[in-house]
């Protein structure tokens, strides 16, 4: 599987995006993981967007039928959030709004597996997922350790996602060193990003919230995974130039990423 020959998504294009989703600022209803929760709140405050973190199941579903898009982040998972995550994705899909599904760590254990194409079966608008939880959610089959991405096979994992996009109906974004992003028909690559996004916690699941903002602001689901990406990983190119660990590069991460312009964007945006 290769990316198609002349994207669909044009570095203009994502720029134009980041526009419109500081232009809207929507309400992202984010049910994520403890773990990564203020990293993402603040992620999507930088971006532009306004989060809201509702897991009472008094509460979330109603909040994901008014929001401007939903997360469903499965990092920390229960019995009891399974619940709260599939009433809000269907509230979500009753009010047409869009929402994005991150599979967290799908092959840590049998309970999250069945969780994931359960919650997978919801109609998401995106996908995203690193090369293992992709490969997972693909075959059915563990394919790396908890929430790390192991090396994998390109092409495979570029198969596997289109095959995925194809049975789900919906976008799949692959993150890596290069990501992907696919429909099961179009595909393309994302050159944006830097090495020190991997060493720190909730990189992917910012990632992921990402997507989820760019729905909300209605950009179209390839589009929005294609800008998020693209988005992220140059915000990570920019906070990286004068950061000496991980540490300061976070701190550093959000800033470019509050201070990333849509021209910044359509400059920099490297699609292939």
């Amino acid at each position: 599987m290769t990316v198609s020959p002349h994207p669909i998504v044009s570095p203009p294009d994502v720029g134009g995006a980041l526009a419109a989703l500081r232009w809207r600022r929507p309400l992202v209803h984010c049910l994520t993981n403890d773990v990564v929760a203020a990293v993402t709140a603040n992620a999507l405050l930088a971006a532009g967007a306004a989060p809201v973190m509702a897991h009472a199941p008094e509460e979330a579903a109603v909040i994901a039928a008014r929001a401007g898009a939903l997360l469903v982040n499965i990092g920390t998972l229960t019995r009891d959030r399974v619940d709260v995550m599939a009433a809000s994705a269907q509230a979500a899909n009753a009010a047409g709004v869009p929402w994005a599904f991150d599979p967290v760590g799908v092959g840590a254990s049998p309970f999250r597996q069945s969780a994931a194409a359960s919650l997978a079966s919801l109609h998401p608008a995106v996908v995203k997922g690193n090369a293992a939880e992709i490969l997972t959610m693909a075959t059915g089959q563990a394919a790396g350790r908890g929430v790390d991405s192991e090396d994998h096979d390109a092409r495979a994992v570029q198969e596997a996602a289109t095959a995925l996009a194809r049975s789900l109906a919906c976008v799949v974004a692959v993150t890596g060193e290069v990501d992907f992003v696919t429909d099961g028909s179009a595909s393309l690559a994302v050159h944006n990003g830097h090495a020190l996004m991997g060493r720190i916690t909730g990189s992917g699941c910012v990632a992921g919230a990402l997507c989820a903002a760019f729905l909300g602001a209605r950009i179209p689901p390839f589009e929005a995974a294609t800008a998020a990406l693209a988005a992220f990983g140059l915000a990570g190119e920019r906070a990286a130039r004068e950061a000496p660990g991980p540490g300061t590069f976070q701190v550093r991460l959000l800033d470019e990423l509050a201070a990333l312009t849509p021209e910044d964007l359509s400059a920099g945006a490297r699609i292939a």
